[in-house]
């Protein structure tokens, strides 16, 4: 039996009108995607059929699961339209398949009408033969363990079962662009891979202050933005890296302590707003959950969104926190988010930072720094550079500050 696919894509019926060009976006990624491995890719509809040929089976599945918009994949064979080397193959595949004990379903569709049998009489034969030809056979058409699934189509019959979940979603592209802001831990880059299965192109937002924090917590964002590459449009994503240490200082100087996160906050909001406006980003976004820190319950969310009228994006709000983790190991961020070099959003945590601030008190204390043109300066030398999966930036042996390193990095 050869190893081929057959993929499903899933809420894109849904569409209507706009179906059409939805299909041809997914199909586009799906491409993409396979372009450096030598298959074969057949398009009907919903449904694409890829012939592996001669590569491995796992090195496929690999880049399918970097393809948001799919819904899953399976296994299946291909033999000529007659009915008994249908019966045989289907067989072949509860020999392959079956466990003891399991029960099994034969589903049949039939497109190429002018097949001999309708779908029910196809699934009434192939049980039968089935049943005749092993003993023991159970079958249940409510809650079977083994589905075999057979598709008649004109230029042949296709056998096949195994179902394998995808990414979901619907295809990068799709729905629109965000700025996501991105700290060095392990929510934000979750962030961002839910939003790109959800059809968003995203660009990042890192708010470093070397030398107060360290070079290494800018690598982390740079290897975490590098990661996400593959599951993007074109395998590459803009990372904006806004020099933040007068602000930063600012904030430690001027604004008293329990308010430092919500200042903080709000001050990055402002400068996220303004290289959306510039970059025409229709959204910002990022990794919070509510009530996991003091800057994510109700209360703060309300008084830092107060400086922006942009919709702020968060996909893992009612997330637990097991949960992003697990993402995270499958999407291959966690073991650089665990690296131990903090930002300057976790080295300068105050010791009761408040949890419900309020929206007076917080205007007073930007009241005490010169907050408007440090922000302008902030966004005006605010570095922009284009990574791909196999961009080699190495900050550490650039530069002392991320600003010195990518002036070398760019002047190379």
């Amino acid at each position: 039996m050869s190893d081929n696919l057959i993929v499903r894509y899933g809420d894109l019926y849904l569409k209507g009108k706009n179906r059409n060009y939805f299909l041809m976006m997914a199909n586009s990624l799906l491409e993409e995607k396979l372009h450096h491995l030598d298959v074969k890719i057949k398009a009907y509809g919903e449904r694409v059929y890829i012939d592996t040929k001669n590569e491995k089976l796992e090195d496929v599945i690999e880049a399918l699961n970097h393809v948001s918009g799919l819904f899953s994949y399976s296994l299946y064979t291909k033999c000529p339209l007659d009915l008994d080397k249908i019966k045989e193959l289907a067989l072949e595949t509860y020999d392959k398949y079956h466990k003891n004990n399991e029960s099994f379903k034969i589903e049949a569709r039939r497109t190429y009408k002018q097949f001999e049998l309708d779908s029910l009489e196809i699934m009434k034969v192939v049980s039968a033969h089935i049943l005749r030809n092993r003993e023991n056979c159970l079958v249940d058409v409510h809650s079977p363990d083994l589905t075999i699934y057979i598709e008649i189509r004109e230029d042949g019959a296709y056998v096949l079962t195994s179902s394998i979940k995808g990414m979901g979603g619907y295809p990068t592209g799709t729905g629109g662009k965000t700025l996501l802001m991105m700290s060095g831990g392990i929510d934000s880059p979750v962030a961002a891979y839910e939003l790109i299965k959800q059809g968003m192109t995203i660009e990042i937002v890192h708010f470093e202050s070397t030398p107060l924090t360290s070079i290494e917590s800018a690598q982390k964002v740079i290897d975490l933005a590098k990661c996400l590459c593959r599951y993007t449009r074109g395998a590459k994503v803009y990372l904006h890296m806004v020099p933040f240490k007068d602000v930063h200082n600012e904030i430690l100087t001027k604004v008293r302590e329990e308010y430092l996160i919500t200042i903080m906050r709000r001050c990055m909001y402002r400068i996220a707003e303004g290289i959306a406006r510039y970059r025409k980003i229709q959204s910002i976004s990022n990794g919070e959950s509510l009530g996991q820190v003091a800057s994510q319950t109700v209360e703060s969310m309300f008084v830092i969104n107060n400086v922006t009228n942009y919709p702020v994006l968060r996909p893992l709000l009612t997330m637990d926190k097991k949960d992003i983790i697990k993402i995270s190991k499958i999407i291959g961020t966690y073991d650089i988010s665990i690296r131990p070099f903090e930002d300057c959003c976790t080295v300068y945590v105050p010791e009761h930072p408040a949890t419900k601030p309020n929206l007076k008190i917080a205007k007073v204390e930007e009241e005490k720094g010169d907050f408007d043109n440090l922000i302008n300066d902030a966004i005006k030398n605010t570095k922009r550079i284009l990574l791909k999966e196999d961009s080699n930036i190495d900050l550490a042996s650039l530069g002392f500050t991320v600003s010195e390193a990518l002036d070398n990095y760019e002047n190379n």
